[in-house]
């Protein structure tokens, strides 16, 4: 068999997605070496991969050092060659890798493909993006900024490609290059149903649907629940500073017909949020898989994990969309029917509570639901992502030899 080098970030929501993919990668005989942020190691080692990995810190502060502009972010992540380039390369020292995985949004996956001479692979863990479509929301970005600015800004980022490209002798290309990493093949974490546009992308782009696999062996006591009409809420792992949208919450549906579960993440104190309306189950943890497997309604933040969790078993939403992607899985859910888009910004806990009676009435909604849940299990999942790099490598003549 084969060893492969898989190149991410430090999001969980890059990173969960492919631990199903790796687990059945290593299952069907490959050596899977994956480089990441530390604070992932633990969670990636238990996938049987070998773990390298990179100062998280660095990263983020090379990568916001040019500010907010869309050049500037494109800049950012040239600007972290200098950080994830030497890292990987002297932690890989001596060793031979047959192709590269690497995440499409984390710089340099693409650069270390070319330093490598190694066949790559893209994982899309968000929407897949196109030159046009990149390029068309990359413009509506600018407009937000002074042309000077702009102007500036994109100075920067040729400057920096020409130094990446001296430095490490690569070809960078494009704003869309570099953000986007495009290769051969790309792996994406959705089905064409849920994709924007699903049906212009080429046979390059295989939509293999979400990579749903168990994260935790904990279980949750549902003997005493009432899950007729069970109301979930999180805002995922990283925005989970949300106290006083909790407590919106409780506004809103307390002495309600609804039960509701709250997962309010590691960085909510339980005791700040004050007294807990008897309907409601609060807790700084739940096993989310297992609690959308019963619940009716999913309140969300929109990360693309949680939604298309919540879709996969056919849960409709209501989606609060805090920042990255999260506008663009928001407008989509609500697109396709599958939800309701909410912004937070004048929220009321009447506003909340109508929106949730609307998705509980309109039997359309969870339909709508229903549809894209089997689009995903169709799709295949981690299985079919593994299906996929293997006819990759095949048609590359790599065969099943390790070398």
């Amino acid at each position: 068999m084969a060893r492969v080098l898989l190149i991410n970030g430090g999001s969980e929501g890059h990173i969960n997605p492919t631990l199903g993919v790796v687990q059945e990668l290593i299952r069907r005989g490959e050596q899977v070496v994956y480089f990441t942020a530390d604070q992932y190691r633990d969670r990636v080692e238990s996938t049987g991969a070998e773990v390298i990995t990179f100062d998280s810190g660095k990263f983020v502060e090379a990568f916001l050092a040019g500010g907010r502009n869309p050049w500037a972010r494109a800049g950012g992540l040239l600007r972290t060659a200098d950080i994830i380039i030497p890292s990987v390369l002297d932690q890989i020292k001596g060793k031979h890798f047959d192709y590269i995985i690497h995440d499409s949004m984390f710089g340099c996956g693409r650069l270390l493909a070319q330093i490598l001479d190694l066949p790559a692979i893209n994982s899309y863990t968000s929407f897949a993006l196109q030159q046009n479509s990149f390029d068309m929301m990359h413009d509506h970005l600018l407009r937000q900024f002074p042309a000077d600015v702009n102007e500036q800004a994109q100075q920067e980022f040729q400057r920096l490609v020409s130094q990446v490209e001296a430095k490490y002798d690569v070809r960078v290309g494009s704003a869309y290059e570099v953000s986007c990493n495009p290769a051969p093949l790309s792996l994406v974490y959705t089905s064409k149903s849920f994709q924007p546009d699903g049906e212009s992308f080429d046979e390059t782009f295989k939509f293999v649907g979400p990579s749903v696999v168990p994260r935790s062996h904990s279980h949750f006591d549902f003997s005493h629940v009432d899950t007729d009409r069970l109301v979930y809420i999180s805002f995922g792992t990283v925005i989970n500073q949300a106290a006083e949208f909790y407590k919106l919450c409780f506004a809103a549906f307390a002495e309600t017909k609804y039960t509701v579960i709250v997962s309010v993440g590691r960085q909510t104190q339980i005791a700040e949020l004050g007294d807990i309306p008897d309907n409601f189950i609060v807790r700084n943890y739940v096993p989310q898989l297992e609690v959308l497997q019963r619940a009716k309604l999913f309140i969300t933040h929109g990360g693309m994990n949680s939604a298309s969790e919540g879709l996969y078993y056919g849960v409709p939403l209501i989606v609060l969309p805090q920042g990255a992607d999260q506008p663009m899985v928001a407008r989509r859910v609500a697109e396709i029917g599958a939800g309701i888009h909410l912004k937070q910004e004048g929220l009321t806990a009447r506003d909340l509570r109508e929106a949730a009676e609307h998705v509980f009435e309109d039997a359309s909604i969870r339909e709508a639901c229903v549809e894209i849940g089997d689009s995903f299990r169709t799709a295949g999942g981690y299985h079919r992502a593994v299906e996929e790099i293997f006819a990759y490598k095949r048609n590359l003549g790599l065969g099943d030899n390790f070398t």
